[in-house]
């Protein structure tokens, strides 16, 4: 178990997920964003302009590292080739954040290209903080788990999601990175309380707030079926989710994902803009 008491070095400001065509706007006019995202399978290869790039950003900016490909909820042993490419690249990088998501992502062999959801019980519960204790043993830093976007619940689940994270943050020292358009699209498609979630969310353990689009679809029966999608500006009702997760957890360093149809610079950064003005009331 590493040691809790561990925090996180980005700011209580806007960051953007980095994408390489937003390079020289980044360095020329950042301004709302204070710290950058990136997808740590995206930078796992030796050398070149990726790497060269990203030595650069990280001269100026605080990076966050957010991994994809653990599958931390999986049932079999953690890939120790991928988490030794992935301790290079924090050894080389020493990012200020490190997060995985609550998911599994492969099979034996066999990588999913999904993000698939467990069912919340205590054998779970013990595999998953299991695995965070080897990644952050192998790391040698703390790591941030997010919770997911849910299109399903498991009827074998014996504890809520929030109960869930609560334990494995107790057991393992790990922080919290909690997605507001994830919570938002689980109490969609599941008809749960939204707001009940961030009442019952350990928000003390909170390292990141993430926020991000979604796409609108219907399930087979006419009900709405939303998609953690990234491809769209972030909806009202996430930003009201967002100014009362606020007024509960205060100032934290929050995210805008932005991961396909990714627009021009200037629309992103009035995203982080937005997100700047939702933070300045509980800044002070």
């Amino acid at each position: 178990m590493l040691d809790a008491t561990h925090r996180s070095d980005l700011p209580n400001a806007p960051g953007v997920g980095y994408k390489p065509q937003h390079f020289a706007e980044i360095l020329d006019s950042p301004a709302p964003v204070e710290w950058l995202e990136i997808h740590a399978e995206n930078y796992m290869g030796l050398g070149g302009r990726p790497l060269a790039q990203l030595r650069h950003l990280a001269e100026r900016f605080p990076i966050s590292v957010h991994g994809v490909g653990l599958s931390i909820g999986g049932e079999g042993p953690l890939d120790c080739d991928h988490l030794a490419r992935l301790k290079t690249l924090c050894d080389w990088l020493n990012p200020a954040s490190f997060s995985e998501h609550l998911a599994w992502s492969s099979h034996e062999s066999a990588f999913l290209n999904d993000l698939l959801p467990l069912a919340y019980t205590q054998d779970t519960v013990i595999r998953v903080a299991d695995h965070i204790d080897q990644v952050q043993d192998v790391l040698g830093r703390k790591m941030l788990l997010e919770d997911p976007s849910s299109y399903l619940a498991f009827s074998e689940s014996t504890m809520s999601e929030t109960e869930f994270l609560r334990e494995i943050a107790q057991r393992t020292g790990c922080g919290l990175l909690l997605d507001v358009n994830n919570v938002f699209v689980s109490a969609t498609n599941l008809k749960l309380d939204a707001r009940g979630y961030i009442d019952d969310f350990p928000h003390d353990k909170v390292g990141e707030i993430h926020l991000g689009g979604h796409d609108e679809e219907e399930d087979d029966h006419g009900a709405p079926l939303l998609i953690d999608g990234h491809g769209a500006e972030i909806a009202d009702p996430v930003w009201a989710l967002l100014d009362y997760t606020l007024e509960r957890s205060g100032p934290k360093p929050l995210l805008i994902e932005w991961d396909t149809d990714v627009p021009e610079w200037p629309v992103l950064a009035e995203e982080a803009q937005r997100g700047a003005r939702a933070l300045a009331p509980v800044l002070f």
